[in-house]
């Protein structure tokens, strides 16, 4: 049974940073892109940050870049978020997700393109 195991979440100022960490069980961590993503209380779920099967590609939403950054372990099975200069905006659930890019694709940006989701963890950015 794949399971996906977020944890780091908490409340934070803002400035301030948090490091997400996603343990990926009961699959072929190798084998599949990783993602997080957020839903604030009244909006849909966003894309955050994904990362290619390697690591060696990674894309990210443009309220994010030069802010947060993706990173896998394949050794730990693990994908973590580093998020620095939390901004209250980013106060929301943050998901963790595996899934299979399509051919020629590296790194999954879509909802839809991913398979496995984590119950997610709470980030809260006061101001």
């Amino acid at each position: 049974q794949v399971q996906l195991v977020e944890s780091g979440g908490g409340l934070v100022q803002a400035g301030g940073s948090l490091r997400l960490s996603c343990a990926a069980s009961g699959l072929t961590f190798s084998r599949y892109a990783m993602g997080w993503f957020r839903q604030a209380p009244g909006k849909e779920r966003e894309f955050v940050a994904g990362i290619s099967r390697t690591g060696g590609t990674t894309h990210y939403a443009d309220s994010v870049k030069g802010r947060f950054t993706i990173s896998r372990d394949s050794a730990k099975n693990t994908v973590y978020l580093q998020m620095n200069t939390l901004k209250p905006e980013d106060t929301a659930d943050y998901y963790c997700a595996a899934g299979f890019p399509p051919i020629g694709v590296l790194v999954v940006t879509t909802f839809e393109g991913y398979i496995h989701w984590g119950q997610g963890t709470q980030v809260t950015v006061s101001s």
